[in-house]
């Protein structure tokens, strides 16, 4: 009996101890799964389906891109008087930069019209750039101390800067007005920005103070007397590019402009951009329900349907010109035995 029992001890620790899970099927991996087998016909079928499928919505975008009508118009180069031999020096003096151009309207353009000012060779996505700003500052009045990621644009005459940090810094500031038949154009610049950042990264009682009172400017100033979450300039702004050619908007034309008129542009060509060998342009753009201009996304639609179409059709001659005897399904394991053994 003794020897009985410590046997039956032995296994029952033994089974204690073990590492092997309880079994279920969950564990064993016998659940009902779908098991599809890739015969020649459900391989064309499902090419020709996606063709079917991407090819239309390609023509759709393409089509839907070549509607908008895009005016650009690099100005950098341009807007510097031709006796002029140093640039940067120029840009950074405090003489008048007023510059005029004009615009052809080659299309009629349906209102909205966007205008967006373009820069290039613009690294916004360098990290010490991105992370010199302080989200804290920008959403509370009570954090306004909140400079110890700023630097170096963190306090002049020791006290903070709001907004403080690199980006709010270098804030585009070359501004634009447009006319068409000496009759000004309005520009509405309310509603350029994110609902998103107004409403949750910029406070309503969070005011400029100190700002661009270092004894080196970098670009536009702030009205002391508006909250950070009106002044949508710097918002746009404040949402960093990803890559070093970017557009931001700038505002909107709420009338449409037709087929031959010319727009008389009236730009002061503040921002340095030739430090670092940058360009800048003017953008007016329509949209469709696509959005702004871009031809990448019908072009790969169209690619993808046209590839699967073509693979189809290689895959049809082939199974007609040369077919091959399938197996019998039901000598699979899951078809011999529900578990898969």
């Amino acid at each position: 009996m003794s020897s009985a029992g410590a046997g039956s001890t032995d296994s029952t620790a033994a089974r204690r101890n073990t590492k092997r899970p309880k079994y279920s099927k969950f564990t064993q991996q016998e659940l009902p799964a779908c098991k599809p087998i890739l015969t020649p016909r459900a391989v064309i079928s499902a090419f020709l389906l996606v063709s079917v499928v991407f090819v239309p919505v390609g023509v759709a975008s393409l089509l839907a891109s070549r509607k908008v009508v895009e005016i650009v118009y690099r100005y950098d180069s341009e807007c510097i008087p031709k006796n002029v031999t140093n640039k940067v020096a120029y840009i950074q003096s405090s003489s008048d930069k007023a510059c005029s151009i004009t615009l052809n309207v080659t299309k009629r353009m349906k209102s909205p019209i966007y205008i967006y000012y373009q820069l290039d060779n613009f690294y916004q996505n360098h990290r010490r750039y991105v992370k010199s700003r302080s989200d804290e500052q920008l959403r509370e009045h009570s954090e306004e101390n909140s400079t110890s990621t700023c630097k170096p644009e963190d306090m002049v005459n020791g006290k903070a800067i709001v907004p403080c940090g690199l980006i709010a810094w270098s804030l585009f500031n070359d501004t634009y007005s447009f006319s068409v038949n000496n009759r000004n154009l309005s520009v509405n610049k309310k509603g350029i920005s994110w609902k998103s950042d107004r409403d949750h990264k910029f406070g309503k009682d969070v005011f400029p103070k100190n700002f661009q009172n270092s004894s080196i400017i970098g670009g536009a100033s702030l009205n002391e007397s508006i909250p950070l979450r009106d002044q949508e300039d710097l918002i746009v702004w404040m949402r960093t590019a990803a890559l070093p050619t970017f557009r931001k908007l700038y505002g909107k034309i709420e009338e449409d402009l037709n087929e031959g008129q010319l727009i008389n542009v009236t730009l002061k060509n503040n921002y340095n951009t030739y430090s670092f060998n940058g360009k800048k342009k003017l953008v007016l753009s329509t949209t469709t329900w696509l959005g702004g201009k871009n031809d990448f996304l019908g072009i790969a639609y169209l690619t993808v349907g046209g590839l699967c179409f073509f693979l189809a059709l290689s895959f049809t001659i082939v199974y007609f010109v040369k077919p091959r005897q399938l197996g019998d399904p039901s000598y699979l394991s899951w078809n011999r035995n529900p578990g898969g053994h």
